[in-house]
């Protein structure tokens, strides 16, 4: 009996499953090994900046005011009602204009007492002189008196001592007579005594009444100047910068009533320099300030030895006359000039760029068709520049606008 046999065909079947298994891992592997098409990104969008070599200037920027160099503070020397403004801000003013004027019942009222006192003081002084001089004159009548009786007495007892030899008179008269002529002669001298001193204390008790009145007449004189105050003067020639009160208001002593600022007008800028960019400030550093309207040169004359709210104050004065329209507390941008570093490796500086910090920046490749991140040490920075201490050569050509939305890549492409 014959039996049939299979034909071959599984073999043919098993090669075929082999070779599709291959080309499958093939292309497997192929598509893990392919690398993500890199983002594109807008040339148009981006702008670049080429490393060089050579003089690299510092500089710190900062905001700021224009301020005047002197400014005269009128504040108020007593309390008032502010009765009347004269001139607002903006007027010119001269040193006897007055701005406003006070008024206070109080003082009024002091200034007249203080008047009072004086003049009571002034009719004492005239009634003391009076006083004294009268009894001067009676003490020298009274002494006169007295030396005329004492002669007279002395004369009498020199007759009685001649009659006595005589027997014409008794000896009682006689001591009598003697004893009336000593006693005139010590009372004399008392009363002279007595005038001496009299005369010497006249000068005395008046000059202390002067002296009470000087000081009375000093105080008369400080109530009027607070009674005087009270009308505001400019005191000088200048611009009338602020009034800060309005009529109707009270001013407390010390309260500012107005500022002036003397004319010709010179100004400075007053800039707020970054904490962290401070710390090579120095005295006479040039400055260059953009008031809107132009430049203008100037130096450091003041640096602010305190940090506030992360910013130290530097005052700049201006070199020469300020661009047309600068006034005060016009808001203006200043930018110091710290030092020229000389063949350094510069470049425009990166948003991302930190002093003395690393860093990653993207570098053009492939004729700045793409763009590479490459790591990079950032040096000391400027205001636009920041010196390349390393990974990045002359003339490589880097983006310096922001990139952080691309943190995930390491290419991109340029279009």
């Amino acid at each position: 009996m014959d039996i049939v046999r299979d034909q071959p065909r599984s073999k043919k079947k098993i090669i075929l499953g082999v070779a599709g298994v291959a080309v499958l891992v093939t292309v497997s592997v192929a598509l893990v090994r392919l690398k993500p098409a890199s983002p594109t990104v807008e040339r148009g969008t981006i702008y670049f900046d080429s490393v060089v070599r050579g003089e690299m200037l510092r500089e710190v920027r900062g905001p700021g005011t224009l301020v005047p160099e002197d400014i005269r503070w009128i504040t108020a020397v007593t309390p008032g009602r502010i009765e009347k403004i004269h001139h607002l801000a903006g007027v010119t003013v001269e040193p006897g204009t007055i701005l406003m004027e006070l008024t206070n019942p109080d003082v009024q009222i002091q200034t007249l007492n203080a008047d009072r006192q004086l003049t009571d003081a002034k009719a004492a002084l005239v009634q003391l002189k009076t006083s004294l001089e009268s009894n001067r004159l009676n003490q020298a009548s009274l002494v006169t008196q007295l030396r005329q009786e004492a002669a007279d007495a002395k004369r009498r007892a020199e007759a009685g001592a001649e009659l006595l030899k005589k027997n014409l008179i008794v000896p009682l008269d006689q001591q009598q007579a003697e004893e009336r002529a000593a006693s005139l002669v010590e009372r004399l001298k008392l009363e002279e005594r007595r005038l001496e001193v009299l005369s010497n204390t006249i000068g005395d008790q008046i000059r202390v009444q002067e002296q009470q009145i000087e000081r009375l007449s000093s105080i008369a004189d400080f109530q009027h100047g607070l009674a005087g105050s009270m009308v505001v003067r400019a005191g000088t020639r200048g611009i009338l910068q602020e009034v800060p009160f309005q009529a109707g208001q009270y001013a407390l002593p010390g309260a500012t009533l107005a500022k002036v600022v003397p004319l010709p007008i010179r100004l400075k800028a007053v800039l707020r320099i970054p904490e962290t960019q401070a710390k090579d400030l120095a005295i006479g550093q040039k400055a260059t300030i953009d008031t809107r309207n132009g430049l203008a040169p100037g130096r450091i004359i003041r640096i602010d030895p305190a940090s506030i709210n992360g910013t130290v104050t530097v005052d700049v004065i201006l070199d020469g006359a300020p661009p047309n329209g600068s006034r005060p507390d016009l808001s203006v941008d200043g930018v110091i000039e710290l030092e020229r570093l000389q063949g350094v490796l510069h470049v425009g500086r990166p948003t991302i760029a930190q002093q003395n910090s690393p860093g990653t920046v993207f570098k053009l490749v492939e004729g700045g068709s793409h763009a590479e991140r490459v790591q990079v040490k950032f040096g000391r920075t400027s205001v636009s520049r920041v010196e390349i201490v390393g990974g990045l050569n002359p003339g490589d050509i880097i983006i310096m606008s922001d990139m952080s939305q691309w943190d995930n890549v390491d290419r991109v492409r340029i279009k």
